[in-house]
């Protein structure tokens, strides 16, 4: 859908290319004689449509493309919002400025949605006595998307701004915005580490951008990364990600002055809705045994993390369980003897370290009725935690309006806070050793994002954009997966078969080059 194309009273500008040249100047203080310390028009519902300039903001241009910006009907919250849009290329500023503010954080929140392709399209906080703030707008086509800048304001006045540097046809809308005082920001911007033992071990290296070999962890932490998460098998066939490994590699994370999560699968191999097998070792056991093997196994590992002085900060009581865990016994057909499986992990995390937090985690993080049904189980039959966590692939798991629509909902119905503790994008499609990746097709990808470095940056930009705006602070953070499981011999996915390959090298932070990609710069988000 295009919401603006038929607003063809809008006029041409020059050329392209003539507009490329041109940036936009700065604002001079003397236009915003009218500044109040609040918003005006804020809904953008005082003039009606077709308003170049709506009432409370002013507007600036390059080669006067005052038109590319204006109201028209079809908003968020009431009849009309702002577009941007022409058809010929364009830069368009919507700002206004806001004075007699009391110094001190604030936060702009805005519903935005923009089908896509601009040279930049972004809110911005600037003049406001502090560094200038910025949130790029996510690609979102019909659905809106609220989106939010923290700034710290000194000096009592700040400009809040709607900005368009954009190709012909293309368009944003914007609607409903909020600027009041306090502040947002992502307490984990978290990094999935399981795969970089073995990695290490059979020769993997890494670089950074300019292509200087380093340490993949101070790699990642330096790019902005303050979380590392490993998982942990109970036995499996080649050894790594059992308690030896997660030890080693926990002592990098630590050293590195990173926090650590730690994800208990309760199996020899990969946990997820449609596989949760329980290890060799517990084949035959009883319920009761089942709950006597995961308050151990959870106390032996956790136990030694921190006797060696990495204590875990968060864990994960089972690995995307959907369906349950420790398949028949704790599937969620029989919820009183899963929530006694979950409460026998939980028990034996809170007596190695009470201050652990406890996360329960689940995939397809944008089926908010998965959610509710599956915590309002976990409600009813008493079981305790403080995280929510999701995976959430867009390629797989719904639009970004729709894990918005499910972290608003579950954070409050629940009054937990949520973290996206996977989530990932290819910045290539090709393969780089003879295993198919996992996601190689055009088709597969999200519109709007391509596969491409651009593509994988703007996309963990945009996930972490809509944790941040979970109102009331509980948006937690945002982990990316595994962005060190490089295409290197022998560190397939099939721990029992070492030519197995890797469908997941096109995804990671390091390039084919084992170069350090830009979407690692987004952990350091703001």
């Amino acid at each position: 859908m295009h919401p603006v194309r038929s607003r063809v009273r809008l006029r041409a500008a020059a050329v392209a290319a003539a507009l490329a040249a041109l940036l936009l100047a700065p604002l001079p203080t003397a236009r915003h004689a009218e500044a109040a310390a609040t918003l005006t028009n804020a809904g953008f519902e005082s003039d009606g449509t077709g308003t170049a300039t709506p009432a409370g903001w002013s507007t600036y241009s390059a080669a006067g493309q005052n038109a590319a910006s204006f109201t028209e009907a079809g908003g968020h919250g009431g009849g009309h919002r702002l577009s941007h849009w022409s058809s010929a290329a364009y830069k368009v500023e919507t700002y206004q400025y806001l004075s007699g503010l009391a110094d001190g954080p604030y936060t702009l929140s805005a519903w935005v949605r923009s089908g896509g392709g601009q040279n930049s399209a972004y809110l911005a906080l600037r003049n406001c006595g502090s560094a200038e703030q910025r949130t790029d707008l996510p690609v979102t086509s019909s659905s809106w998307i609220r989106i939010v800048t923290p700034i710290t304001v000194a000096g009592g006045a700040c400009t809040v701004s709607i900005n368009s540097d954009a190709k012909a046809g293309n368009w944003l809308n914007v609607d409903d915005l909020t600027f009041t005082p306090g502040t947002t920001g992502l307490a984990v911007r978290g990094v999935d580490l399981s795969a970089l033992k073995k990695s290490e071990d059979l020769g993997g290296t890494y670089k950074s951008a300019s292509g200087t070999p380093g340490d993949a962890v101070a790699l990642l932490k330096n790019a902005g990364a303050n979380y590392g998460r490993l998982k942990v098998w109970v036995n499996p066939a080649d050894g790594y990600n059992n308690k030896a490994r997660v030890l080693a590699t926990a002592q990098k994370i630590k050293a590195q002055g990173m926090k650590l999560l730690v994800d208990f699968h309760y199996s020899d191999i990969w946990a997820d809705p449609g596989a949760q097998t329980k290890p060799a070792a517990w084949q035959g056991h009883s319920y009761s045994r089942l709950r006597t093997d995961v308050y151990n196994h959870t106390y032996d590992v956790l136990s030694a993390l921190k006797a060696q002085g990495t204590t875990a900060d968060m864990v994960q009581i089972g690995n995307e369980i959907n369906t349950g865990m420790l398949w028949p016994e704790g599937s969620t057909s029989n919820w009183t003897q899963l929530a006694g499986l979950l409460n026998s992990g939980i028990s034996a995390a809170k007596t190695v370290s009470s201050g652990t937090q406890i996360a329960l985690h689940l995939a397809n993080g944008g089926d908010n009725a998965l959610y509710r049904t599956w915590f309002d189980n976990a409600k009813a039959q008493g079981v305790s935690y403080d995280v929510i966590a999701l995976s959430f692939y867009g390629y797989w798991h719904g639009a970004l309006s729709s894990l918005q629509a499910n972290l608003d909902d579950i954070s409050a119905r629940y009054g937990k806070k949520v973290l996206v503790a996977e989530t990932a994008y290819p910045f290539r499609l090709d393969s780089e050793d003879a295993h198919e990746n996992i996601i190689d097709l055009a088709g597969e990808l999200v519109a709007g994002y391509p596969a491409s470095s651009a593509g994988q940056s703007a996309w963990l930009r945009d996930v972490m954009n809509v944790v941040e705006a979970v109102p009331n602070g509980r948006g937690l953070g945002v982990v990316y997966w595994e962005p060190a499981w490089t295409a290197v011999t022998g560190n397939g996915w099939d721990p029992a078969d070492p030519s197995s390959g890797n469908g997941w090298e096109n995804q990671a932070l390091f390039d084919y080059d084992s170069r350090l990609l830009p979407a690692a710069s987004r952990l350091a988000h703001r």
